[in-house]
């Protein structure tokens, strides 16, 4: 793979709803910008040869308007310059076009799948984009342990063992835990947690782990139980109730009672789980189910994820830029950005023929390393579990249109109340926590007409206000925020990096703190609004808002923008009072030896192991530094030279 253009275009992800503004352009006041993209476009075709590759169409600032792959780059890269021939959409597209980077690639697959990568790394306003921030959970059963641990996780999966999912949330993934740990007793604690026990924890007590950290089961026991638990999740649940079954009769056939009552609890955990799964998927195996729903202009997604026969969750997709594209493709693109960071398994199930499907399939199989079958289900219990998907995603797409609609209705009121000049795109909502000035932490939330934009959270670690003192430490989070603003986009030309309307958590003073420092900056187009807690602390919904000119207003108890602004209020409270928790978490775990550069987690163990506590490292001569196992002579000297620099 070859890039015939050097550099790296600008992260747009704050900019992509400016990006959207300008792609409504009217192809009639764009005509000059029209032919000098065209233009552009044709100096990139003189360099293209007929091979597979994506392409990345940039505007004046380089900033990536759209990414697209083809069979061949020159035949697909000249098409845009047929202007006659292309949409209203592609047409807008082309009038902001500046120049184009090329990447070749050894396929039309191995195009599609670098087409997804780029398109979920830069989210191009002229792409479909698949408009979701969290990454899925997994069970993790990891194997680099006598006694593995049953654990949920996400993110890159690096650890050792067999990983089960994806499910749809966090709360799915927890209660098909707890029913585990019911199932086959296995332990959920950390390996350092394991390796300090001398007597049982609670989960033993309460018959959710077998205890293996003192032996109450042995390796060969827990490894049994471990067995059972792998079959389970991988869909053999009904051989592995039948063992437990006949285990339990011959306990109770020996008058063990306690055995078999232990065994009963153990049926009711895998008949719970079983239980809990809200749609029959029995007799579909290992499946991915899709099905798309459009009304009104948007479009709606609802996926299933069936495992072993069991529903592991479902989760609605709403993606964005889908006008004026088919949605056939819309269902394709959407596959393609959702399995970048999921596995697909060995059977897709879509309710609707996919653009270009033989393609799609061939790309996920190359990026999984097994086969992989797209299919739309004809009859029997997968057709009957895609109506049931096609109904879902109905209802989830008529859910969200009614709660687009009150929520426009919400933000058109705050505009008018905070008196603004039109419904804010972006809101900043700003609070500190601390104790006494110590471990303090600024926060930052963001909200838009699409709800909280969690992947541009902000927090601000207090460098200067060290005291007690929320006004400056207001004062550092607001210099720090928009000095870089005002580095980034001097002009105020970039949407994404200037707030519509900044909420701080706090009364008169705040305010005062904030509008100084924005003052001092030179800036003074930022509405500026204090939402302070009432006489009673909130406890009667009496909020009073303070203005930059000194005004205040405040709204009936029951008013659903009141509610709306109070929920902004409390998710900036939380995500404060998190990030401080955390920070005073790492404080109390910090040791000395964390400030010698150099020092990492398996040197700070070699030392403390060899000299007990960080004093005494602090006190040890280099000659003795030298003798710990795993410290060269050159890191001992740099220890050495840390504690007695200058002599």
């Amino acid at each position: 793979m070859s890039d015939t253009k050097a550099g790296t275009p600008h992260d747009p992800r704050g900019q992509e709803r400016f990006l959207e503004e300008r792609a409504t352009y009217t192809v009639a006041s764009a005509q000059p910008d029209l032919e000098a993209g065209v233009a552009a476009i044709r100096d990139t075709v003189k360099t293209l040869k007929p091979k597979p590759g994506v392409y990345r169409m940039l505007d004046a600032r380089g900033d990536v308007l759209y990414v697209g792959k083809a069979r061949s780059l020159k035949a697909r890269v000249a098409n845009y310059t047929q202007v006659n021939a292309l949409s209203n959409r592609l047409q807008r597209m082309v009038s902001q076009t500046r120049r184009m980077e090329i990447i070749t690639t050894n396929s039309e697959a191995e195009a599609l799948l670098l087409e997804a990568q780029l398109i979920k790394r830069y989210r191009p306003p002229f792409n479909v984009l698949l408009r979701d921030d969290k990454s899925f959970p997994f069970i993790l059963l990891r194997s680099d342990h006598a006694f593995p641990r049953i654990m949920k996780h996400r993110g890159a999966r690096r650890a050792k063992g067999d990983y089960y999912g994806p499910f749809a949330s966090a709360g799915s993934v927890n209660t098909t835990i707890n029913a585990l740990q019911k199932l086959f007793l296995l332990r959920s604690c950390t390996d350092s947690f394991f390796s300090r026990r001398d007597r049982p924890c609670l989960l033993y007590q309460i018959k959710r782990c077998s205890a293996p950290c003192v032996g109450r089961i042995d390796e060969a026991g827990y490894r049994e139980l471990v067995g059972e638990a792998k079959d389970f999740l991988s869909g053999k649940s009904s051989a592995v109730q039948a063992k437990i079954e006949q285990q339990m009769a011959e306990a109770a056939g020996n008058l063990d009672f306690e055995t078999a009552a232990i065994l009963r609890d153990r049926l009711r955990a895998a008949t719970f789980i079983q239980g809990s799964q809200a749609i029959n998927a029995s007799g579909v195996g290992d499946a991915d189910v899709f099905a798309l729903a459009s009304k009104g202009g948007q479009v709606g997604i609802q996926a299933f994820f069936v495992r072993g026969g069991q529903n592991w969750g479902h989760r609605a997709f709403f993606p964005s830029h889908t006008q004026d594209v088919e949605e056939p493709q819309v269902l394709a693109d959407v596959l393609l950005q959702f399995y970048e960071e999921v596995p697909p398994p060995r059977l897709i199930l879509v309710d609707r023929e996919l653009e270009e499907q033989a393609l799609v399939q061939e790309a996920l199989c190359e990026a999984s390393g097994h086969r992989v079958e797209i299919s739309v289900p004809q009859r029997g219990d997968r057709r009957r579990l895609m109506e049931q998907a096609s109904r879902n995603a109905v209802e989830a797409l008529e859910r969200r249109l009614a709660e687009s609609g009150t929520k426009a209705k919400i933000l058109r009121e705050l505009a008018d109340f905070f008196e603004l000049g039109e419904v804010p795109q972006r809101i900043e909502v700003y609070d500190n926590s601390h104790i006494q000035g110590a471990k303090a932490v600024g926060a930052m939330v963001v909200a838009s007409p699409e709800g909280f934009e969690k992947g541009q959270y902000r927090k601000f670690n207090i460098r200067e206000a060290q005291t007690n003192d929320d006004f400056a430490m207001m004062r550092e989070v607001m210099k720090r925020r928009f000095a870089r603003a005002l580095e980034e986009d001097p002009e105020h030309e970039k949407q994404g990096v200037w707030p519509d309307l900044v909420l701080i958590d706090g009364g008169k003073g705040q305010m005062s703190s904030v509008r100084d420092t924005l003052e001092e900056l030179g800036i003074e187009d930022v509405p500026l609004i204090a939402i302070a807690k009432g006489p009673h602390h909130g406890r009667e919904g009496r909020e009073v808002f303070h203005f930059a000119d000194g005004r205040e207003k405040t709204l009936p108890v029951n008013s659903p923008l009141l509610f709306y602004l109070q929920t902004l209020r409390d998710e900036v409270h939380r995500f404060a009072i998190g990030a401080h928790r955390a920070k005073r978490s790492r404080a109390i775990t910090a040791s000395p030896l964390d400030e010698i550069p150099g020092i990492g987690p398996a040197r700070k163990r070699a030392l403390l192991l060899h000299f007990g506590t960080a004093g005494k490292v602090r006190a040890a001569a280099l000659d003795d530094l030298k003798r710990v196992p795993g410290i060269s002579d050159a890191v001992a000297q740099q220890i050495y030279d840390f504690y007695h620099a200058g002599g």
